[in-house]
């Protein structure tokens, strides 16, 4: 019997289309300008991706692996999940630990994936649900910032939020998904989330910055995202990659910087980009254990247990709404 329902689908590819014309629209405007990250990731930015986190400067995924090879078992034991929740899920490769860990606990009943992509979740619920023949799973394509109302009610659950992915949201931006993960909740229930932690700039710029230019890549694959999309004529070979610590902010900023000097057409704009003028495509915040605590408190969290790896590189903080 194939355990594995049929998606659940609350963002259309006109919602994506909708959703990038309006950012380009309001980020291409802006002074200076900017584009939201999630538009990296087509299929070829995927790609591009999951090369990066192999790559040798590219510490945050196997720290956060290491994370949750040590502390599946008490995460289980912990919150007595009966659901799994994962946002912005991907590939589920490392939730595949905890997946083990509550299997051998036994009481997980439903694994329940969130992401935009409907290609990618359908081949990873597949391929969990025949994995794990006695879990439920049931994918759900929606975005976490907008449908995390669309999220399965009743039961105790845990919510996963993976990759420090939290960081590429801005302060304003994050106190409000909290509060509205915490909306989504019942007294009880878990959040596990991943976060980059503050070191020193040595050690961070390089994993944005690699020496294979894999990360150039893909900052500029945002641009061919928009040629495609929306018609543009972005000449990506002419923004050169930029990765910068923010001292003050404690985050890395990446940026694309023109080359020359050029004008850029997309939908009925006409974009002019001075020689050395920057665009914004990412921030991903680095975090002290103090002040994701607080941020997790503000919202209606309760952090009951921070973990790092050997090197103390990533975090991973689990706490309960209260």
């Amino acid at each position: 019997m194939n355990n594995a329902e049929p998606l659940e689908i609350y963002l259309e590819e006109q919602d994506l289309g909708r959703g990038l014309r309006e950012d380009v629209r309001v980020g291409l405007g802006a002074t200076p300008k900017w584009l939201p990250p999630k538009w990296f990731y087509d299929a070829r930015g995927s790609e591009l991706f999951e090369q990066i986190t192999e790559l040798p400067e590219y510490y945050p995924t196997r720290a956060e692996r290491a994370v949750l090879a040590a502390r599946a078992p008490q995460i289980a034991e912990a919150t007595g999940a009966k659901t799994l929740i994962e946002l912005g899920s991907g590939s589920s490769e490392k939730t595949r630990l905890l997946l083990d860990a509550f299997t051998r606990r036994s009481g997980l009943g439903s694994f329940v994936p969130l992401d935009v992509s409907v290609s990618a979740l359908r081949q990873s619920t597949e391929q969990i649900a025949a994995d794990y023949p006695g879990l439920r799973v049931r994918g759900i394509v929606g975005d976490f910032t907008r449908h995390l109302d669309r999220l399965p009610a009743g039961g105790r659950r845990l919510v996963v939020f993976l990759g420090g992915t939290v960081g590429n949201l801005l302060p304003p931006e994050r106190a409000t998904f909290l509060a509205a993960m915490r909306a989504g909740l019942e007294a009880g229930d878990w959040l596990l989330v991943g976060t980059d932690l503050v070191k020193d700039p040595r050690v961070v710029v390089p994993a944005y910055d690699d020496a294979a230019g894999v990360t150039a890549e893909f900052n500029r694959n945002v641009l061919r995202v928009v040629n495609r999309e929306l018609g543009a004529d972005f000449d990506p070979e002419a923004f050169r990659h930029v990765a910068l610590w923010d001292p003050e902010n404690e985050w890395i900023e990446m940026r694309l910087r023109a080359e020359r000097r050029m004008r850029v057409r997309v939908l009925d704009l006409v974009v002019d980009f001075a020689a050395g003028e920057e665009l914004r495509t990412e921030i991903s915040a680095k975090f002290r254990p103090t002040g994701i605590a607080a941020e997790l408190d503000a919202a209606g969290f309760c952090a009951e247990h921070f973990w790092t790896d050997p090197e103390d590189l990533f975090g991973v903080t689990l706490a309960r709404a209260v």
